[in-house]
């Protein structure tokens, strides 16, 4: 994400459209995501049940945003970011359109996956008109109302996109995306932006130095292990509430609030924290993150041994707000570690880890579940069904479950480790430093 001039005193050269237009394309951007892994049994149940096509789905949307963020940071800058933003919106409108219309798994794939790249192009472009077009106080509210923005769309997207399928079906969750794309490519036609969004040619493509400054590296960390603990739950619990507790789309989306909820006010309160509590650094945020990743995924394998509901939707509650809690200080407190020159290189950076941790986490849980289905029930094409949501053996679907909130939790405190160590050898080297003498 490009750094603000600081000549520049506001929005005056940009329509005062241009923040609801790029709000609203990223708000569909979690309804993307989390709508298609929502909608996969009734998809199944239309267009089969194949393990490797119907992890795709969500798959390949995931690994196509993650990876195209490598390649639009440069396009952004020399096609111009208006010009980014609203061929995104074009991609994103085609690969809705081809997965309205697809007739088998395959051709839905192939639209997620061009879903997957336009949505890059509209996060990477958006984004970079926002910081281009505003500084100061109007930059710094821009961008809280992008996270409130992605937070409410992360928060409402499973209840919409349940809603929407339950009502006109699965095929009505990528029309409502394909929608929204269309109407913020035809509105960002007419968007006036100010001359810091016009294009410029000497852009390169991501470069990974940061990655040898320890504290960046221990800070970037940090939504990887939220991606391990948080995303990957927030993806597929859907399906495993349809696999065990038989609950339709629309039952699921409301189901899941106490996991989305929480991403709404938590970056707030670790903001307030952190601000009027001396003791309170952003690393004890980011520990306290942690830690209640860690618990709130322990926390879920409580409900199979016959324990009150209640108890599934507090462990849901912990995991929210142990991935909303350090949203606000990550990307402030990755950039303050490096130098300034550096910034565009370290959000890039920042954005392919977070993004790529996310599709790598995403897949690995549906790759390891199908197996343990596979292992726990014999026969492949029992296995298959319920790995897609399908109630035909809650007991197999809870066991491996279990097994793979275990392995993430585990997973998430060696991190937690790794994250801790690397922040301390980046303080020893820091106070080992000679200090300039006066």
């Amino acid at each position: 994400m490009p750094t603000s001039n600081p000549a520049l005193s506001g929005n005056e050269s940009s329509s005062p459209l241009l923040l609801p237009i790029v709000l609203l394309a990223l708000f569909v951007l979690p309804i993307s995501i989390s709508g298609a892994a929502i909608a996969i049994p009734a998809i199944s149940t239309d267009l089969g049940h194949d393990p490797g096509p119907l992890q795709w789905i969500v798959n390949g949307f995931n690994a196509a945003f993650a990876v195209s963020t490598l390649v639009w940071g440069a396009a952004a800058a020399r096609l111009g970011y208006k010009r980014a933003f609203a061929t995104g919106a074009l991609i994103m409108l085609a690969g809705s359109l081809l997965s309205v219309l697809a007739t088998n798994l395959i051709v839905l794939d192939f639209g997620r996956i061009l879903s997957g790249i336009g949505a890059a192009a509209i996060a990477t472009g958006g984004t970079a008109l926002l910081s281009s077009s505003f500084s100061g106080q109007k930059r710094a509210r821009a961008f809280a109302l992008l996270g409130t923005t992605v937070g409410l769309g992360l928060a409402a997207g499973l209840a919409i996109s349940g809603t929407v399928a339950e009502i006109v079906g699965w095929r009505g969750v990528f029309a409502l995306v394909g929608i929204i794309a269309a109407f913020a490519f035809l509105a960002s036609i007419r968007l006036r932006v100010n001359h810091n969004a016009a294009p410029h040619t000497n852009a390169k493509l991501i470069d990974f130095s940061p990655l040898r400054n320890r504290l960046f590296l221990a800070i970037v960390l940090v939504p990887v292990a939220g991606s391990v603990a948080y995303v990957s739950i927030l993806t597929y619990l859907p399906v495993a509430l349809s696999a065990v507790m038989k609950m339709d789309a629309a039952q699921a989306g409301l189901f899941m609030l106490p996991l989305t909820l929480p991403v709404l006010i938590a970056p707030f309160f670790a903001n307030l924290l952190t601000q009027n509590v001396r003791w309170i650094s952003s690393f004890v945020i980011i520990n306290t993150s942690l830690t209640l990743l860690i618990i709130g995924d322990l926390g879920l394998l409580l409900p199979g041994r016959d324990i009150p509901v209640v108890l599934l939707t507090m462990s849901m509650a912990t995991l929210g707000f142990g991935w909303g809690l350090p949203l606000g200080l990550i990307d402030g407190d990755a950039l303050a570690a490096v130098p300034e020159e550096m910034s565009g290189e370290a959000a890039g950076v920042l954005n392919f880890l977070r993004l790529g941790s996310e599709a790598l986490s995403v897949a690995a849980y549906g790759a390891v579940m199908g197996t343990l289905l596979s292992t726990a029930i014999g026969d492949p094409d029992i296995a298959h069904r319920v790995a897609a949501g399908w109630s035909g053996d809650p007991a197999a679907y809870a066991g491996s479950f279990h097994l793979l909130l275990i392995g993430m939790a585990a997973l998430t405190f060696l991190l937690a480790i790794l994250i801790n160590v690397l922040h301390r050898f980046s303080r020893s080297l820091s106070s080992a430093a000679p200090q300039p003498s006066n």
